[in-house]
């Protein structure tokens, strides 16, 4: 039986009329009958028998009727799937992020689209960003989100913001006094920052090269979430990011550092596979929160110049 049999089976048996049938079907009598005719020569059976102008359903016809009901049950399901995917009320989304995103904006990202979509499942990995490259690439997450604008194959990069590096000092430290910290003030101190191969490294050794200083840290960090506690603990003073909400860590201030660095920040999907509906809507969330951030805006492109 095709799609359309199926259909005009399962409305007669509910209407118990060819009339009733057309009626609810918006199709002509005589085309609903031809169909059930033609149902009935293909199965090798009938259907239906007609008996004072209605008709009767067969033990047959009673027999397969429920397998019928429930086979539209299902597809009604497969529709409300779609609608739901379609608008971004269902699904799963993958969200994979270095540590500053996932401390800053993505949980305001994350709220927004929690609201609007409460239904669609989001599952979010904290990892570093040769980790979300290799994730995104073998499909374990859809979206991305680091400090890194290389370009790297099979990859898109957007850059949403650049945030400016900071220096984090212990509460009390003398250079807290300072509107702004240089690395001429750093003589002396412990220096905890980024590994030099890194790209906030490579910004930073390229920004103190043009002031003729070299970039040495004594203690070198993957992300700057580690300066955290060795700050605290008073190991040294660290120059890393300012996206990270380092006021709301008791014991830390911080100060602009100078010469000013930005560092890029980036949302990143494969080229390899489409993003689904409720990914887009996600990165739309991602985007907005990024935006109200306040964040330092890339610079437009030749043709927006």
């Amino acid at each position: 039986m095709r799609a359309r049999q199926i259909e005009v089976f399962r409305m007669v048996m509910r209407c118990g009329t060819l009339t009733g049938a057309a009626e609810a079907l918006a199709v002509s009598q005589p085309a609903l009958s031809q169909i059930l005719l033609h149902t009935e020569d293909e199965l090798g059976f009938k259907l239906f028998l007609r008996v004072k102008g209605r008709l009767i359903p067969t033990p047959e016809a009673e027999e397969i009727y429920p397998e019928v009901e429930r086979l539209f049950g299902d597809l009604e399901m497969l529709r409300r799937r779609t609608r739901d995917l379609r608008h971004g009320k269902a699904g799963l989304v993958r969200l994979a992020a270095s540590a500053p995103p996932s401390l800053s904006f993505v949980p305001e990202a994350l709220r927004h689209f929690r609201a609007a979509h409460p239904n669609t499942r989001v599952r979010s990995y904290v990892v570093p960003a040769e980790v979300i490259l290799t994730m995104l690439d073998r499909d374990q997450a859809g979206l991305g989100i680091a400090m890194m604008d290389q370009p790297t194959p099979f990859i898109e990069t957007e850059v949403v913001g650049y945030t400016r590096v900071v220096c984090v000092l212990p509460a009390g430290h003398p250079l807290a006094e300072r509107d702004a910290v240089g690395p001429e003030d750093l003589d002396g101190e412990t220096l905890i920052s980024y590994r030099a191969e890194s790209l906030p490294g490579q910004l930073l050794r390229d920004a103190l090269a043009k002031e003729g200083l070299p970039f040495r840290p004594e203690m070198e960090i993957d992300v700057s979430i580690i300066a955290l506690a060795f700050v605290q603990q008073g190991l040294g003073v660290a120059v890393v990011d300012g996206l990270l909400p380092w006021h709301n860590f008791p014991g830390l201030v911080t100060r602009p550092f100078r010469p000013h660095v930005a560092l890029p920040l980036c949302l990143l999907t494969s080229t390899r596979r489409p993003l689904s509906r409720s990914h887009e809507l996600l990165r739309n969330h991602i985007r907005t929160a990024c935006r109200q951030l306040d964040l330092d805006q890339p610079a437009p492109t030749a043709t927006e110049a």
